[in-house]
């Protein structure tokens, strides 16, 4: 009986579980000694120790089969923040997640740990170890954001103990790490096409980045202890690397790990915001006659040349949380897993 016990406990579900952090998520569980389903819109791996579920993540007829017998869920299904589709971003962020905490309360879940962003508190200017105890953003950055903010309010109001139904949302910052389709590829598309030449502002602004595993780590930690009377109940924790590094100096350490030349010249923050803006306002005017997406936005320009990072001590004190591998480390590691991008020298 009490083997059943723990076996049932060990059960666990990570919606979004085919993407980036989502692999890395199972791959940590399985390692663990979890039985792990994936709920996903594809199948984005073979993995023989896991349960694929797939379908859409707004249908409960959809989700309930991947929910059952499950105690811990894990929500890290999001759409990537630079598809920026307004109605993609609402569907699945909000709409979708108050599908899945319906679906979680009728499959008997008892925890629910969501994959939230640092980023729903900034609002464009400096952040320096920023703590939970900040305000939502009223202005946040960008669509997406805005939708992770209500999907985080959703998560953390649906905490109710009197249900045996517990919710908590880790923030990460900057998410970086082997098999990401996101950052490094974009950055060395960026190179070879000349555009890492200019750095924003001074070069001195901090920012977090955090190594997936690490980010894996805050999560289990997280669901591990998430239970009646717990200081999780119902909060948010930043999970980061905990090693604030400036900006362009971490870009630059990507770069010339693969061979690429790190950025040289400076534009003054000031400048660059300004004509981020006009450009903006240019595409505004002629959105009516053609379908314009710039990459050079406001809101790049002030994630390029902001400080924004984050404390972690609140997950330290109530989670144990100590990040397992060093900015350094990661680094390497993550430079090593993408030889196909290294420039011939």
């Amino acid at each position: 009986m009490a083997t059943r016990l723990r076996q049932a406990n060990k059960k666990c579900t990570v919606i979004g579980g085919s993407g980036f952090l989502g692999q890395h998520m199972v791959e940590s569980l399985v390692e663990k000694g979890y039985s792990v389903n994936v709920f996903d819109i594809q199948k984005g791996f073979e993995n023989s120790k896991v349960q694929f579920f797939l379908g859409d993540l707004c249908r409960k007829e959809d989700l309930l089969p991947a929910l059952q017998g499950v105690v811990m869920v894990f929500h890290c299904a999001s759409p990537t923040p630079s598809s920026n589709n307004r109605e993609l971003f609402y569907k699945v962020n909000y709409l979708g997640t108050k599908v899945v905490l319906e679906a979680c309360r009728e499959a008997g879940v008892q925890k629910l740990v969501l994959t939230s962003s640092a980023s729903v508190v900034f609002e464009g200017t400096d952040i320096k170890g920023g703590t939970e105890d900040l305000p939502y953003a009223k202005k946040p950055i960008d669509y997406y954001t805005e939708t992770k903010i209500l999907q985080e309010k959703e998560v953390l109001s649906a905490n109710a103990p009197e249900r045996n139904f517990f919710t908590t949302a880790i923030r990460p910052h900057g998410i970086f790490g082997p098999r990401d389709p996101q950052l490094v590829p974009i950055l060395i598309q960026a190179a070879k096409h000349g555009k890492m030449k200019f750095m924003i502002g001074d070069g001195k602004n901090l920012v977090d980045f955090t190594f997936v595993e690490n980010v894996v780590h805050g999560h289990i930690l997280a669901a591990e202890q998430l239970q009646r009377d717990s200081p999780l109940c119902g909060k948010a924790f930043h999970i980061t690397n905990d090693e604030p590094i400036p900006f362009w100096e971490f870009l630059s350490r990507i770069l010339t790990g693969l061979n690429y030349e790190a950025p040289r010249y400076r534009i003054p923050y000031w400048l660059a915001y300004y004509l981020a803006l006009l450009l903006s306002l240019v595409v505004l005017l002629l959105s009516p006659l053609v379908a314009l997406s710039p990459t050079f936005t406001p809101m790049r320009v002030a994630l390029a040349g902001t400080f924004h990072y984050y404390s972690c001590e609140r997950a330290k004190k109530h989670m144990g949380y100590k990040p397992p591998v060093s900015l350094d480390e990661a680094v390497a590691r993550t430079v090593e897993s993408y030889p196909h991008l290294r420039r011939d020298a």
